[in-house]
């Protein structure tokens, strides 16, 4: 069945240092790491995808996340996260191949992505102006199937600290989605685990961290020690949608950093 394959990355969280690290892993080697994995084994993919904090409060590192992926020659779509810098990250990524907010289509989907930060603020939300631009894009799509991509998770990962900073206008989002029968799924960032859930139809969809993950169902902050890891979407003519979360099975230890902590 014709398909177009992306590769979903997420919480990058990068420095402008090779060396620095996020929680005892060095963040820049692990995305690299995943970058060539994907280059390896999934070399026929149509686009790479990054779901927020790109960066780690650092706008230098938005300079190392642009000289890794432009030698890749395949568009880079982005989206703004509770730890990026918005005038740095527009400015640094405001050239092909990366394409910063708005929509993407390819083949016979339509890739939105949205801002959900508040600045200041871990938590997120969707603006009377974004809610616009969400109906706006949904409604132009014309006979193309849907992918709505945030940064924030609009259900309950059933992680009290974690849905304390989640998305907090979560039913105008699903509203807005509930008008437009063509929307296949929602896919976020910024909770560092799996996710893959269902909604009146539509898939829901979460992916690790290039990085850490956080352990799921945790009351309380708490690392998982699951590897990094990126996903594989295959996003089907007819509307289907086939995904799989690569774990990068034996990175962590070699990235990983113990006796530094960021």
């Amino acid at each position: 069945m014709p398909a177009v394959r992306v590769l979903h990355f997420t919480d990058t969280h990068l420095y402008g240092s090779e060396s620095k690290t996020l929680r005892g892993l060095a963040t820049l080697p692990a995305l690299r790491a995943a970058i060539e994995h994907a280059r390896e084994h999934e070399p026929e993919a149509k686009a790479l995808l990054f779901t927020g904090d790109l960066v780690q409060d650092d706008p230098d590192g938005y300079r190392q996340f642009r000289e890794l992926l432009t030698p890749l020659a395949k568009p880079v779509l982005c989206l703004p996260g509770n730890h990026d810098l918005l005038p740095e990250m527009r400015r640094e990524l405001g050239a092909s191949p990366f394409h910063c907010g708005g929509w993407y289509d390819l083949g016979a989907w339509r890739i939105v992505l949205l801002d959900s930060v508040v600045p200041g603020t871990a938590g997120g939300r969707l603006a009377p102006s974004e809610l616009e631009r969400l109906e706006r894009s949904l409604a132009s799509a014309g006979g193309r199937h849907v992918l709505v991509c945030l940064h924030h998770h609009p259900v309950s990962m059933s992680s009290r600290w974690l849905d304390e900073v989640g998305l907090a206008n979560p039913d105008e989002f699903f509203a807005t989605l509930d008008r437009h029968r063509h929307v296949r799924a929602v896919l976020w960032g910024h909770v560092h685990q799996a996710f893959d859930g269902l909604r009146k139809g539509v898939r829901l969809l979460a992916t690790p961290s290039t990085g850490i993950q956080f352990a799921p169902r945790a009351d309380d902050f708490a690392e998982d020690d699951a590897p990094p890891a990126y996903r594989l979407l295959e996003l089907r003519d007819n509307g289907t949608l086939v995904t799989d979360i690569i774990w990068l099975d034996g990175y962590a230890s070699t990235l990983r950093n113990t006796s530094s902590v960021a």
